[in-house]
Formats: C-alpha cells, sequence, structure tokens
C-alpha cells in the first residue's frame, strides 16, 4: 500500500466513523473467512458494519473523530464494528461473540463516551431504535383510545337501558 492509497483509505474511514453514532471494537484471533462473512451478513442485515482495517490506519483515522478516546484498545488483531443506530451494532458483535469465542469484545465509544466491555454488553441488552419509537408510540396512543372507549360508554349504557324498557314493554302487550 502506497502513501496515496494509504491517505485515502484515513479519509475514508474517517468520514466512516463521524457518521456512526457508536464504534464497537472487537479482536477476531482465529475467525475462518466463512465466520467473518456470516458475521459480516448479520451486521449489514441490522443496518451496522464490521471492517478489519490496520491499526496504525486507524488510530489516524481516529484523531479527526470523537473517537479518540478509543485509540489506547488497538493493540493486536482488531476489528471495528460501527452503526448510526446506537445499539445495533452491540446487539450483533455480543451476540455474535456468544456463540463464537473466536470473537472478543475489547471496547467502544458512543460518540465522545467510552465503554467497556459491559457496557457494550449493556448496551447490547437495551431495545432498538424502533422498538422503543414503536412503545412510545403506544403509549402516546393509549391515552386517545380510554378517552374514546369512555366517551363511547354512557352512549352504550343508554342505548342498553332503552333496549330493556323496549323489551319490558313488547313483553307487557304481547
Amino acid at each position: 500500500m502506497n502513501r496515496s492509497e494509504k491517505a485515502e483509505a484515513i479519509a475514508e474511514l474517517t468520514q466512516t466513523l463521524k457518521g456512526a453514532n457508536l464504534v464497537v471494537i472487537t479482536r477476531q484471533s482465529g475467525l475462518t473467512v466463512a465466520e467473518v462473512t456470516d458475521l459480516r451478513r448479520k451486521m449489514r442485515a441490522a443496518g451496522a458494519s464490521y471492517k478489519v482495517a490496520k491499526n496504525r490506519l486507524t488510530l489516524r483515522a481516529l484523531e479527526g473523530t470523537d473517537y479518540k478516546g478509543i485509540a489506547s484498545l488497538f493493540k493486536g488483531p482488531t476489528a471495528i464494528a460501527y452503526s448510526k443506530d446506537p445499539v445495533a451494532a452491540a446487539k450483533v458483535v455480543s451476540a455474535f461473540a456468544k456463540t463464537n469465542e473466536k470473537l472478543q469484545i475489547v471496547g467502544g465509544s458512543l460518540g465522545a463516551n467510552v465503554l467497556d466491555v459491559e457496557g457494550v454488553k449493556a448496551l447490547a441488552e437495551l431495545p432498538s431504535l424502533d422498538a422503543l419509537r414503536a412503545k412510545l408510540l403506544g403509549l402516546l396512543q393509549a391515552p386517545a383510545t380510554k378517552v374514546a372507549g369512555v366517551l363511547q360508554a354512557p352512549a352504550g349504557q343508554l342505548a342498553r337501558v332503552f333496549s330493556a324498557y323496549g323489551s319490558k314493554d313488547e313483553a307487557k302487550a304481547a
């Protein structure tokens, strides 16, 4: 890799990191190509990405981003998982690490906040952004549904009372 290719790779990685909300650093010693391909497929399905990059290039790319605090984690064979969704990359990496001991979570960063291994795992247990939005929407719609039910109840009760009187009068007439 010559200097211009390195500069281009650093610039591309810097742009990628600037667009991400979450970065998770992993150590993947002994993963086969098939396993890495499977991990990348799962990451894409969740809206995240997984990239193996040289540590020196990654450290230079970190300089222009909020992720400067995780520079000390890049030792040995590392890779980064990143996503715009604050939990997507953590969920996929954590789930994959549970089934494959060759992948280890080293740490991560949520914006400028540096996370340790436990922080990344805790983040992975949170519901996704879409799930939180659905819960919030459900909470907002619940009061409106209850109000509509309360408003309809008196009218329904009144109709049942009239129906009962009508049935009673028909029974007397017959």
